[in-house]
């Protein structure tokens, strides 16, 4: 009588989570670092004027290296791109206006209210509301939003870069699941564009043309959106959109990180202590959020 062939171990939730976590947290590093370099060129072309030159840039960069079929993507997947492009123009142009009036963690912590919202909606158990609310009380050691003095339009843009935030998360999850590759990506930086431009467009300046400008942005696209895009939709083909939106509450800490390392901005202990918080919300969120099976645009 033969013994039956031992059957491999299965990987832990955290190992076969791990990758993914790895991507989201470089594409929060990406985000702002290249949302830091943005604010030199707002004097120059206006914060949307640099938003719609990025989001120009980086279309015509992934569109380029994907080259879409359009005819042969399915209707649903396009639709879904396009709905995607709207909530990343939405996401962006309120972003940079905001941090046109705010600091950049202050931005941030209020633009984590939109993953926040997707990873509460997500939660089928009563335990997993604990670790977006965890992670909530860590962005408000970070930021202690009641010591600043409010600027309620710059609040305002943040808020909608929030709404956008989470519509990004759940929409960039759908695209990836419908359309291969990165082609869904490329056609949803081509629409964020197009809508941009049509903010934008009133407003151009001579400098948005010079050789400077153009180049910088070009650059600046690869970190802010090309990098996290890429990183992102690889994160959730493999986690929930739940488990993401928690993970994203790092983006705080990030950049209060950024801002010590770029700005001289020494966090207290108070900050330290949420930067903390965040990141085991975050990596708890993840031990059950790896998504069953592989979407099959994951290719």
């Amino acid at each position: 009588m033969t013994s039956a062939a031992p059957t491999a171990p299965a990987a832990s939730p955290v190992r076969t989570a791990a990758p993914a976590m790895a991507a989201t947290v470089c594409a929060m590093v990406s985000v702002q670092t290249g949302a830091s370099l943005a604010v030199p060129l707002f004097d120059r072309v206006s914060p949307a004027g640099t938003a719609w030159l990025r989001l120009s840039c980086a279309a015509v960069l992934l569109l380029v290296w994907t080259r879409p079929r359009i005819r042969r993507l399915p209707r649903s997947g396009l639709g879904a791109a396009a709905a995607l492009g709207c909530a990343s123009a939405v996401m962006t142009l309120c972003s940079f206006q905001a941090i046109d009036r705010l600091p950049l963690g202050t931005v941030s912590a209020v633009e984590f209210t939109g993953p926040l919202l997707v990873a509460v909606a997500g939660s089928r158990r009563r335990a997993d509301l604990v670790w977006p609310l965890l992670a909530l009380a860590g962005v408000l050691l970070l930021t202690r939003p009641w010591e600043a003095s409010a600027d309620l339009l710059g609040i305002g843009y943040a808020l909608g870069a929030a709404a956008g935030l989470g519509g990004y998360i759940v929409l960039t999850q759908r695209v990836g699941d419908r359309l291969p590759g990165l082609q869904g990506i490329a056609l949803s930086t081509a629409v964020a564009a197009l809508c941009l431009g049509v903010v934008a467009g009133g407003g151009a300046k001579a400098d948005w043309w010079s050789p400077r400008v153009l180049a910088v942005s070009a650059l600046a696209a690869v970190l802010l959106p090309i990098a996290p895009h890429m990183l992102e939709l690889f994160a959730l083909r493999r986690l929930t959109a739940a488990a993401v939106g928690t993970l994203m509450s790092l983006e705080p800490a990030v950049a209060t990180g950024i801002g010590f390392l770029v700005l001289a901005q020494t966090p207290d202990a108070g900050q330290l202590a949420g930067v903390v918080l965040v990141c085991v919300a975050g990596t708890a969120a993840c031990r059950s959020g790896t998504r069953s099976g592989t979407p099959h645009g994951a290719g």
